[in-house]
């Protein structure tokens, strides 16, 4: 598997283009409108979009791949906040260009996308409906756990107490995977267990 990682312009969310084959694509937490140009110009089809959470520094390019023909699919918990006002791109006076969801998906579920095996782990805290993803020796965990932090709880749906659940839920994971971020700079499961002064193992 390749991961490419796009780091956004301006405020948004880094963005991770991942495929097997070299052609086909899923796409986590586009940003922003151009990452739809950003994996054409790697030569990539992105066929699915997956939504860590529905803040709209996640979701500004699902429209743009939507219309290309990607799917979009963020947990059932979620789906109120991707498409409602709670997704605080009002608050910042930002502007999402109109998509929907095609799909949706729950903690535990493994789907099968371009040739990969993604494995769904619910984690809320920074939002009701925050997920995230395990592929092979990833974790895409969105809002939820940082480089040395995690996640701020003070927006709507959130909580303190879910957060702090969620990452002991991924620490708990039996060995260790690099973790890569919704902002940021990656790390390490192992390192974040040992070293985050917000929630340590």
């Amino acid at each position: 598997m390749q991961v490419l990682k796009i780091y956004p312009k301006g405020f948004a969310a880094n963005t991770y283009l991942l495929t097997e084959d070299g052609v086909h694509a899923v796409a986590i937490d586009p940003a922003q409108t151009r990452i739809a140009d950003e994996a054409a110009r790697r030569g990539l089809t992105v066929t699915h979009v997956l939504l860590t959470h529905g803040h709209f520094d996640h979701t500004g390019g699902c429209a743009a791949l939507q219309a290309a023909g990607a799917k979009v699919g963020c947990t059932e918990a979620e789906k109120p906040l991707v498409l409602g006002s709670d997704n605080m791109a009002s608050h910042f006076h930002a502007h999402v260009p109109a998509f929907c969801v095609d799909f949706t998906f729950r903690d535990g579920d493994v789907l099968q996308l371009c040739g990969m095996e993604i494995r769904v782990i619910a984690t809320p805290g920074h939002t009701a409906g925050g997920a995230t993803f395990l592929v092979g020796d990833r974790l895409f965990t969105g809002d939820t756990l940082f480089a040395g932090d995690v996640g701020r709880t003070d927006l709507p749906t959130g909580s303190g107490i879910q957060l702090e659940a969620s990452v002991r839920k991924l620490y708990a994971l039996e060995g260790d995977f690099v973790v890569c971020p919704g902002h940021g700079e990656d790390t390490t499961l192992a390192y974040e267990r040992r070293n985050n002064g917000w929630i340590r193992c």
